[in-house]
């Protein structure tokens, strides 16, 4: 997780932008999860292996990819394991 960042335009490169993660209750990253400064993962929500997030995630959502998208919502029903 990455908590600071710098401007694209090389004018502006040299200062830097600290933003903060907020990771809410009962979220899963998978392995090797990138989150950018400034995200939000909603609660309950789940990150696939590999993902970079570069925009909030809303509860409840599986989401995965480079860059991570939401790919479905939590099923509720997890009797046997399955998300």
């Amino acid at each position: 997780m990455a908590t600071i960042n710098h401007m694209e335009d090389p004018e502006k490169r040299a200062g830097m932008i600290f933003q903060p993660i907020h990771i809410e209750k009962k979220v899963w990253l998978g392995a090797n999860v990138t989150v950018l400064p400034g995200v939000t993962i909603g609660e309950g929500s789940v990150i696939a292996a590999g993902a970079v997030v570069t925009k909030d995630v809303p509860a409840n959502m599986i989401a995965a990819g480079v860059p991570a998208k939401v790919i479905r919502k939590v099923k509720k029903d997890t009797e046997k394991g399955e998300i």
